[in-house]
């Protein structure tokens, strides 16, 4: 069955080291795509997510501009990141092995996460399936090294990205 990601009630989280000393969270307001996904099925999963670049918040509108610019995300390049998976296992009863490719900055490599099935419920607006992930990717591995040698920025960014999604 599939279900179209409902951007209102998903999103996309980071977390990246500043100066050494905290923890600087942001987000991306627009999740978007489809989940194919048969409950009760081992292998019955998979992602086509797409997330706009522009909707990076950090509640600091200094701030998004320089993540959009190009020493960062290079919104105006590449205006999405994206995850399209190429396979998933069951490894426990609402978690699945996901392997896919993540391409971010016009960098595009295979990853795979753990992606723990939240919920399945049927209501007004029909039947409603969620997932989140946590993972973490390094910035220099996707050509984005800004502040990484000066110390001022961390490579390792922890990402969760909860999604919500309604069948079609």
């Amino acid at each position: 069955k599939t279900f179209d990601i409902d951007a209102v009630h998903s999103t996309a989280i980071f977390r990246v080291l500043h100066r050494g000393a905290g923890q600087f969270y942001g987000r991306f307001n627009d999740v978007t795509g489809t989940i194919d996904y048969t409950p009760g099925s081992k292998t019955g999963l998979s992602f086509d997510i797409s997330i706009d670049v522009n909707s990076v918040d950090t509640a600091n509108d200094n701030l998004d501009g320089h993540l959009k610019s190009p020493d960062f995300f290079n919104a105006l390049d590449f205006p999405a990141m994206t995850f399209k998976s190429a396979q998933a296992e069951l490894i426990t009863p609402d978690v699945y092995r996901v392997t896919g490719e993540l391409s971010m900055h016009g960098v595009a490599k295979t990853i795979t996460v753990d992606m723990e099935r939240t919920g399945l419920a049927s209501g007004r607006r029909g039947e409603l399936v969620g997932f989140e992930t946590t993972f973490t990717v390094k910035r220099t591995e996707y050509g984005m090294a800004y502040g990484v040698e000066s110390g001022s920025l961390g490579d390792e960014v922890r990402i969760i990205v909860a999604v919500e999604a309604i069948a079609k």
